[in-house]
C-alpha cells in the first residue's frame, strides 16, 4: 500500500505561481511512476504530468508544457508540481497518483494508477 497526501493548493491571480507537493508513504519502493492529474468542475479528470520515480524522466500534457515542471525528491518521498504562468482554465482539483507497475513513461491513463491522494484545490482568478 502507498499513501499519498497533496498540499500547496490555493487561490492565485492569473500569471502567478504555485508549487504543489505530494508526500508518499508506505511501500514507496514499489513506485514506478508518479503522476499529476486535475479535475475541473463539470469535467473529467485529465492528465497533467508524470515522472519516473527512479530515472526522473518526465512527460507533460500539452496544456502543461512550458509552464509546469514536475520533479521529485526521493529522499523525502515527495513529488512536486511547480506551476508558473497560471491561467483561469488551470482552476481544478489537482491529484497526485502512484503507479506501481513498470510501464512506458508517456502513458496518460488514469486506470494505470493504483493509489491516489485526496486532491488539493487550485483556483486561478482572472
Amino acid at each position: 500500500q502507498v499513501q499519498l497526501v497533496e498540499s500547496g493548493g490555493g487561490l492565485v491571480q492569473a500569471g502567478g505561481s504555485l508549487r504543489l507537493s505530494c508526500a508518499a508513504s508506505g511501500r514507496t519502493v514499489s513506485i514506478d511512476r508518479m503522476g499529476w492529474f486535475r479535475q475541473a468542475p463539470g469535467k473529467e479528470r485529465e492528465f497533467v504530468a508524470v515522472i519516473n520515480w527512479i530515472t526522473g524522466q518526465t512527460y507533460y500534457a500539452n496544456s502543461a508544457k512550458g509552464r509546469f515542471t514536475i520533479s521529485r525528491d526521493n529522499a523525502k518521498n515527495t513529488v512536486y508540481l511547480q506551476m508558473n504562468g497560471l491561467k483561469p482554465e488551470d482552476t481544478a482539483v489537482y491529484f497526485c497518483a502512484a503507479d506501481v507497475r513498470i510501464r512506458v513513461l508517456y502513458r496518460a491513463y488514469e486506470a494505470d494508477y493504483d493509489y491516489w491522494g485526496q486532491g488539493t484545490q487550485v483556483t486561478v482568478s482572472s
